[in-house]
Parts: C-alpha cells; structure tokens; sequence
C-alpha cells in the first residue's frame, strides 16, 4: 500500500491499478483527494459564476447595460476557460494538493473587488466590472487543474464515476451561488455584498482544507509537450466540439439563464422580476450538476459514444420547445405569456439535466479513446501504455475543458446579438439547435457506430473501435 508522508502530503510510486495496493488502503487515499478536490473546484466554479447571480441586484444605479451585463458574463467565461490550458498543466509543475491551495486564496482578490463594486453603485465604470470579471475567471481555471489532478488518482474502470463525481460537485457550484444570491434578494434585497462576504469565507475554508487533507503525486503526467502532441489526433478536435456542445452549454446557460429569466418576467409584467427569475434559475444548473455523475456511470456501462449521442438527441428536441416558444411571442408582438414563459423554463431546465448527463458521458470517452490507442501500440511496454495513456488524457480534459468554456462565451455573445437584433432570444434558439443536431452526427458517425464494451473478470471498461489508431 502506498501511503502519503504525514508532514509533505507527498505520494510516491502510485498506481491506481494495483488491485491488492487499492483495496488496501490506496482507495481511501484517492476518495479523501476527491473530497477535497470537489470542494475546492465548488467554491471555485461559484466565484466564477458570480456575476450571473450580482447581475439581479444591479439595477439602473450601477450605469450597466443589458448588452453589458452579457458582455461581463462572457468576459468572465472567456478568462475561465483560456485559463484551463495552464490550469491543466500545474498539477504536474506544482503539484494537486499545491495548486488546489493556491487556486483557492488568489480568488480572495476578484472576491474582495466584486465587494467593494457592489457596495459602491455607480462609482465605478463598465471597465471596472470588466476587470473584475476577468479576475473571477480564475475560478473557471480550477476545472482543469482538479480534473487532471483526479483522472490520476483512479484507475480506469471508476474514471467515468470518479471524474463524473468531480466535476458534478464543482458544477453544483453554479445553482448554490445562485440560492445564496436567493436568499439574499428575499431577506435583503439592497445588500449583495453579502454574496461576496460568503464567498469570502468559504474560500479560506477550502485552502485549509485542500492543505491539510490533499496530496500531491509524484508522477502527474501532464505537460505541455503532451497538449502539442494531443492536438495531433483528430478526436483531440472532435471531443472538444462534442464539449462545447455540452459543458458549454452547462456553463453558458448558467450565466445567461437569470438574465434571459429575468427579462422575460420583466415583459410579462411580474412586478418583482428580479426576484422571480432568482427562484428559477438555480433548479436548471442543480439539476445539470446532479445528472453529470449520472452520465458517466451510464457510460462505464453502455459506453460513451451512445449516451452522449443520445443526450445530443434531447438536447436538439428541449431546443425546438424554445425555438416553438419563441416564435410564438414573436409573432404576438414580443408578448411574454404564461404559457411562453413555462416552456421558456421547461426548454431550459431540459437542456441544463440532459448536458449534464453528456458532460459525463464525454468524460468517459477521453480516456477510453486514449487507452485503446496505447493499448494498440506496440512500440510501448506496459508501464509506458499507461503513462502515455494518463498524459494524452489529462492533456484532452485540459483542451476540450478550455473549447467548453469557449462554449459558454457564444452562448452569452449569441443570446445578446439575438436580442439587439430581434428584442427577442428566437434567434439564439435556432443556432443553438443546429448546433447539437452537428454535434449527434458527429457522437453517432465517430464514436457511437463502432462502440463495443470488453468486459473481463477484473474490469469492465468501454472502448471505442473506430478510435483506435487514427489520428
């Protein structure tokens, strides 16, 4: 059994696949780093996603726009997701348990900022907020960190659950923000300082935390080298399509989902919209959180490839009852009735569970497709099969992290060209449709078709055939 040493949190000569060494002790050591790591990249994903709750108590007296408020979203997006490339490499130079602690207390500095900003309204420009929004996009850099730090805890038969798991308690970030920011609308209404405050605290809760129960491992495999030669495998290209249309939307929609809320209650003449949209739009992002587990168990049984083809299916069927709504105001004069607004909700919270479910489903694919290719090449011997294998993939999760983030960025772009254009969001929805009915084609044509699952005695792992060997 390996076992960390007590003062340096420093783990040696780990590996995940020694069954004996894994029921002996090694199990309990990768499950407390996964604890921690969730926790860490749960406070993380909320910082990010601090403007999309902040946006509900910034009315007219802090001078931000419409168009600008989807801008600072997209801003924040933006930074999060370019931040993921060397987020992905700073377990290997820095070590998980060193970054998970430095992660954590460099975002006090956007928190503090986003503070003041509040409490000052109209003091301060559109830049400012800008600036600031930038800043908080360094919580959407601790995606890639946790997961490349996590894909190198487990073996290979509980990557699907285990990054599955990782990546739903940093996601459910997103909703517990925004019921934080419910809370405070519905007990105190003028004070958001009171989000950030919060914030405050749970980020010096989750430094100490990740300091005194994380380790680092010796052998974290991703480097830059491996990202140059990922990029040369065309399933590099293909995934991270597949995670625009999935993480992308996840993180897109929950920026965007309290704005377009709140401008569709503010049409139907509800007279506390703000309030309304924040009783709404924490469900969507909860619910994509929960179900992203759900996915990647799904496919450690059936496969990759098939559920995430069929979640791009229900992603293209919850679109149309958008595009349906949308037309039908259009052609009412931009009316928001109540029949609108409900399959407005339902089209939304459809699309948030079932990109949840690909969200994890995707995740399976990276590893499967990476195994089979370093199981199909000779010029390895065991040990480099698996080395190669861990780095290709922590290098893939990095990248594909990074074009998901990308994702969120034309969502939140999209959905404002649409409304500046049309002074509705119709426009968005049908892009937004077209572009998972791409996705499905290529999920069916590329990883779907030719999956088959090899099971043994030992582990039951999916592969993907046509993946093998092609770059």
């Amino acid at each position: 059994m390996t076992t960390p040493t007590r003062r340096k949190h420093h783990i040696t000569d780990w590996d995940p696949e020694d069954r004996e060494a894994w029921d002996n002790g090694n199990a309990a050591i990768a499950r407390r780093n996964l604890i921690w790591s969730v926790i860490c990249e749960h406070v993380g994903f909320s910082v990010w996603s601090l403007f999309s709750v902040l946006a509900l108590f910034m009315g007219p007296q802090y001078g931000i726009s419409l168009d600008q408020k989807f801008v600072i979203a997209a801003t924040a997006t933006f930074v999060g997701a370019c931040l993921r490339i060397p987020y992905t490499q700073a377990t290997a130079r820095f070590g998980g348990r060193n970054w998970a602690i430095f992660s954590a207390v460099v975002l006090v500095v956007p928190t503090v900022m986003l503070l003041v900003l509040m409490l000052n309204p109209g003091e301060f420009g559109f830049g400012w907020f800008l600036l600031v929004a930038a800043l908080t996009g360094l919580g959407g850099g601790n995606f890639a960190s946790s997961m490349t730090n996590i894909n190198a805890f487990f073996p290979q038969r509980m990557k699907g659950w285990a990054l599955g798991l990782n990546a739903a308690g940093g996601n459910i970030g997103v909703p517990a923000v925004q019921l934080v920011g419910l809370l405070v609308i519905s007990l105190a209404s003028d004070r958001p300082e009171i989000v950030c405050a919060v914030y405050l605290v749970l980020l010096a809760l989750a430094g100490l935390g990740a300091a005194l129960f994380m380790d680092n491992l010796d052998h974290q495999t991703s480097s830059g080298k491996a990202m140059v030669d990922c990029l040369k495998y065309r399933d590099t290209w293909l995934i991270s399509v597949l995670y625009v249309g999935t993480f992308g939307s996840f993180i897109g929609f929950g920026f965007a989902f309290s704005q377009v809320l709140n401008i569709s209650f503010t049409a139907s003449g509800d007279p506390k919209p703000a309030l309304a949209a924040a009783q709404i739009a924490w469900l969507g992002p909860l619910l994509g959180s929960l179900s992203r587990p759900v996915g990647g168990r799904l496919a450690d049984k059936v496969g990759g490839g098939r559920v995430t083809m069929w979640c791009f299916a229900a992603m293209v069927a919850s679109s149309a009852i958008l595009v349906a709504a949308g037309t039908v105001s259009d052609s009412n004069g931009k009316q928001i009735t109540g029949g609108v607004l409900t399959a407005f909700v339902v089209g939304f919270i459809l699309l948030f569970l079932i990109s949840g479910v690909a969200n994890g489903s995707v995740y399976k694919i990276i590893p499967a497709v990476f195994e089979a290719k370093a199981q199909a090449n000779r010029g390895l011997n065991a040990f480099g099969k698996v080395t190669w294998s861990r780095s290709m993939s922590g290098a893939l999760i990095g990248i594909a992290g990074a074009f998901g983030g990308l994702g969120g960025v034309a969502i939140n772009l999209v959905l404002r060209a649409s409304y500046q254009s049309s002074k509705s969001a119709t426009i968005a929805f049908w892009v937004f449709l077209a572009f998972y009915v791409v996705a499905g084609v290529i999920t069916w044509w590329f990883y779907a078709r030719g999956e088959k699952r090899t099971s043994s005695a030992e582990e039951d792992v999916t592969t993907t055939s046509s993946a093998v060997g092609v770059a």
